[in-house]
Parts: structure tokens; C-alpha cells; sequence
């Protein structure tokens, strides 16, 4: 089945680039040229991956992520301003996935759009054998992608999930943040630490009754982090 993917930006020369080149590539594209008509969408439809513009009429990239992320896990890549890091942050704080840097190559984007699909497609299947992990209050449906806490639904962004399945599959490990941005971003992601410093704080303040005492994913200082589920 073709993967869909919905790209969103007011410069209709940039979409009309970008689905072409993901149409050459057998992708089913549909496009939004403001926040408002994104956010519908993306509400009516179901998506493989969204690429959205921090600069938007109506309702900015921003907002728009933020609003997906009450209902929707998929894999949302921001394209952000050349050389704006306060953006690129902002964009993971909001629960954006990755980012593109403008003006970029469409080959990087259609390469980093395949990436994240693989890394996606990858991490459902792999645990067909133990698809429900329980561990403490916490109760992760790896085949679903759900995770339950106190059996509340918490809803997870798609790396938040990659993030916290890979330490509660390994618990008591501990990882650095350069394995971990490598084993779930990938080794060709070009971001730093920080966006697994970004990540973790945002994956405490929903599973964790007190993100500043963690009771599920822990901070080793000087090392990185590890799973372990405090009674």
C-alpha cells in the first residue's frame, strides 16, 4: 500500500516540488497551503508522515503539531529556517519528530522521509513475540503502539514511544545520549543530544506523576538514561 503523506507550506512552488518528487517515488500525497486547513486535515485523514512549515497563515507549524499531538502519533517533520536552532528546539518541544533545514535537497528529504517510514514500519512488528510489556503501573502494547499508565491511555509521539519501548525492553541498561539519538533517530539523523534531553523531559511530564522524581526513566548523571520502575 502506498504510503501517504500530507506536506504543508504557503510557498506553493516548494509543495509542488516536493509531492512531485514523492509521487515519482510511488508516495500518495495531499497538500495544505495554511495551519487551519492542516490541522483538518490531518484530523479528517490518516497519514504516514507530515511534513509542516513553521511559518504558516492562519495558525503556525507550531500550533498545528501541537494540536495533532492530542490525537495522533504519526511522525511529524518540521522545515524549519536555515541556521535556526531556537526553532528546530521549539518544534521538538511541541512534539515534531525531526526537522529539515530550508533551503534544502530534495534527495535529503525524500532520504529522511524513508528513514523515519523504515525506523517506523520496523519498530511494530519486531516485538511480535512479547507485545504487551507490563511493568509496574506501566503497560506498553508494542503491536498497537499504545501505552497505558495506572490503566489511564497516555498518547505518545511517535519517537517518544521508540524512546521509552527501547528502554523498558532493556531495563536497568543504561544509555548514553548519543547511542540513544543513534539507535532511535538513526545514525544519519543530523541532530544533536539535545533532542533526546528535549524527548525525555517531555515523555516524564506525561508518564510521570512528578517528572522532577521519576519513578519510570531515570537520569544516570554524566551517563545518559536507563529504565527502571520504582514500587
Amino acid at each position: 500500500m502506498a504510503k501517504k503523506v500530507l506536506v504543508v507550506d504557503d510557498e506553493k512552488l516548494i509543495v509542488k516540488g516536493i509531492r512531485f518528487s514523492l509521487e515519482q517515488d510511488g508516495m500518495e500525497v495531499e497538500c495544505a497551503y495554511d495551519g487551519e486547513e492542516a490541522l483538518r486535515m490531518a484530523t479528517d485523514n490518516e497519514y504516514d508522515m507530515i511534513l509542516l512549515d513553521i511559518m504558516l497563515p492562519k495558525m503556525d507549524g507550531f500550533e498545528v503539531c501541537q494540536h495533532i499531538r492530542e490525537f495522533s502519533s504519526v511522525p511529524i517533520v518540521m522545515l524549519t529556517a536555515k541556521g535556526d536552532d531556537m526553532d528546530k528546539i521549539l518544534g521538538l518541544e511541541y512534539g515534531a519528530d525531526d526537522y529539515i533545514t530550508k533551503p534544502f535537497n530534495i534527495l535529503e528529504v525524500k532520504a529522511r522521509i524513508k528513514a523515519i517510514m523504515r525506523r517506523t514500519a520496523a519498530s511494530m512488528p519486531k516485538k511480535e513475540n512479547a507485545s504487551l510489556i507490563e511493568s509496574g503501573d506501566l503497560k506498553m502494547d508494542c503491536e498497537s503502539r499504545r501505552l497505558f499508565v495506572k490503566d489511564k491511555e497516555i498518547n505518545l509521539t511517535a519517537k517518544e514511544f521508540d524512546l521509552l519501548e527501547l528502554l523498558v525492553t532493556n531495563p536497568n541498561k543504561v544509555y548514553s545520549r548519543e547511542s540513544l539519538l543513534n539507535l532511535v533517530w538513526g545514525y544519519e539523523y543530523p541532530g544533536d543530544v539535545r533532542t533526546v534531553d528535549v524527548h525525555v523531559r517531555r515523555m516524564r511530564e506525561k508518564i510521570e506523576s512528578n517528572p522532577s522524581e521519576p519513578k519510570y526513566v531515570h537520569t544516570k548523571w554524566g551517563v545518559g538514561y536507563y529504565y527502571r520502575a520504582d514500587k
